[in-house]
C-alpha cells in the first residue's frame, strides 16, 4: 500500500503547484478549482498537530479552493480520527484494487466495436468528450486539453462503434513510475452502457501498461457496480481510499 501511495504523491504534483505544510504535500491545479484537482496528500504515518491541520486548512482557504485530501488509509491510519476531529467530513470511501499481470483477464470489444489508442488530435478531443458526457460534466475540450494529454506519459484508449464511428467512451493508464500505473477515466455513454466495454477498455489499457513495463496497475472504482466490471478483468480489493474535506 505505501508503494501505491507513494506513486501518487509522486504523480499528482505533474503539472500542479506543491506546498509542503507539515506531515502533507498540498497540491493545487492552476487552471480549475474542480476538487478532485485540488487535494492534500498525507505522508505515511502521518499524525499531525491541530496547528498543522489548521495550516493546511488556511493554504487553500487564500487559493479560495475547497480544503480536501485524497489517501489509502492504510498509509495513515490514525490521520481520518484527527481530521474528522477538526471539522472535516468523510466525502466517500472507496474500494482500491490492484492487479499484476499474472491476474489480468482479458476481455475484448464485443461486436460492432473497437478499442484502440487515440491517432490523431480529432481522436483526443472526441474521447475526452465522450468521457467528459459519461461523467455528466461539460463535454467542451479545450486545445490546450488535447496538447496535455497527447504530451504527457500516459496511454489512453478509446472505445468506437463501427458503423457510425462514434467514440462512446475511453480511459487512460497514467503515466508508470516505479513499475506502477493507475488506471483512470473510464467512461462510457448511457447509451452504450451494459456492453462490456468499459471493462474491455480498462483490459486493453492495463495489458499496454504491462507490455511498457509495470507490474502492478490500481484503479478507484466509484462503487460497488463498478467494482464488480473490474473484477471481471482480473482486479481484487487491496485497500480502500477515503476523500476527506472541509465545506
Amino acid at each position: 500500500m505505501s508503494a501505491i501511495q507513494t506513486y501518487v504523491r509522486k504523480t499528482a504534483p505533474r503539472g500542479r503547484e506543491t506546498e509542503r505544510i507539515g506531515p502533507f504535500l498540498a497540491t493545487y491545479s492552476p487552471d480549475t478549482p474542480h476538487p478532485m484537482l485540488n487535494y492534500a496528500i498525507p505522508d505515511d504515518g502521518a499524525r499531525p498537530s491541530a496547528a498543522e491541520i489548521d495550516a493546511l486548512t488556511a493554504a487553500y482557504r487564500r487559493r479560495s479552493l475547497l480544503p480536501r485530501l485524497e489517501y489509502f488509509t492504510d498509509v495513515a491510519p490514525d490521520l481520518e480520527k484527527l481530521l474528522v476531529g477538526a471539522g472535516y467530513g468523510l466525502e466517500r470511501r472507496v474500494a482500491l484494487m490492484t492487479c499484476g499481470p499474472a491476474g489480468l483477464v482479458d476481455r475484448p470489444a464485443p461486436d460492432g466495436y473497437v478499442v484502440r489508442e487515440p491517432v490523431s488530435r480529432e481522436d483526443h478531443r472526441r474521447m475526452r468528450t465522450a468521457q467528459n458526457h459519461a461523467y455528466g460534466e461539460p463535454g467542451e475540450v479545450t486545445d490546450q486539453d488535447v496538447d496535455k494529454a497527447m504530451q504527457g506519459k500516459a496511454t489512453s484508449a478509446l472505445v468506437e462503434h463501427l458503423v457510425s464511428g462514434e467514440i462512446v467512451g475511453g480511459g487512460i493508464a497514467l503515466e508508470i513510475v516505479d513499475g506502477t500505473t493507475e488506471i483512470a477515466g473510464i467512461g462510457v455513454l448511457g447509451t452504450h452502457r451494459g456492453r462490456g466495454l468499459a471493462a474491455a477498455i480498462t483490459a486493453f489499457l492495463t495489458r499496454e501498461a504491462f507490455t511498457k513495463g509495470a507490474h502492478t496497475a490500481f484503479l478507484t472504482p466509484g462503487d460497488g457496480e463498478i467494482q464488480r466490471i473490474y473484477a471481471r478483468v482480473g482486479y481484487r480489493p487491496a485497500g480502500e481510499c477515503v476523500h476527506l474535506s472541509l465545506s
